[in-house]
């Protein structure tokens, strides 16, 4: 069984709280009166997403860790309709991410051959 990296456990566990965080600081806009919008759909979605993602990639599956990729990805999408300093760092967040998610230690952690745990 290929050992979890520190680092894949570190940035699923920052993903499961960033969800965590964000569905709690969402919560006023989720009332039964406004759950239904459009952006409020979406903020769920998103959180929900990087909940899912870290909670899997701390199980060794290979999609969790694109699906991490993706959310980062999407957050870079939309700070280019910010300030320039988001893009700077959402940019470099997506650099670690892809780097620290793809490295030799990971790619062997989310290989299809590796013993998965329970």
């Amino acid at each position: 069984m290929n050992k979890r990296p520190i680092a894949v456990t570190i940035l699923a566990c920052v993903l499961m709280a960033a969800g965590v965080m964000g569905i709690a600081y969402h919560l006023p806009d989720f009332s039964p009166k406004h759950l239904f919008r459009y952006e409020n759909l979406w903020i769920l979605l998103l959180r929900v997403a990087a909940i899912v993602a870290g909670a899997f990639m701390l199980r060794g599956r290979n999609w969790a860790r694109w699906l991490a990729l993706a959310w980062i990805a999407f957050h870079l999408i939309l700070s280019f309709f910010h300030s320039v300093g988001e893009v700077v760092i959402h940019g470099l967040v997506f650099a670690l991410f892809a780097w620290f998610l793809f490295r030799p230690d990971a790619r062997a952690y989310f290989s299809p051959t590796a013993a998965k745990p329970e």
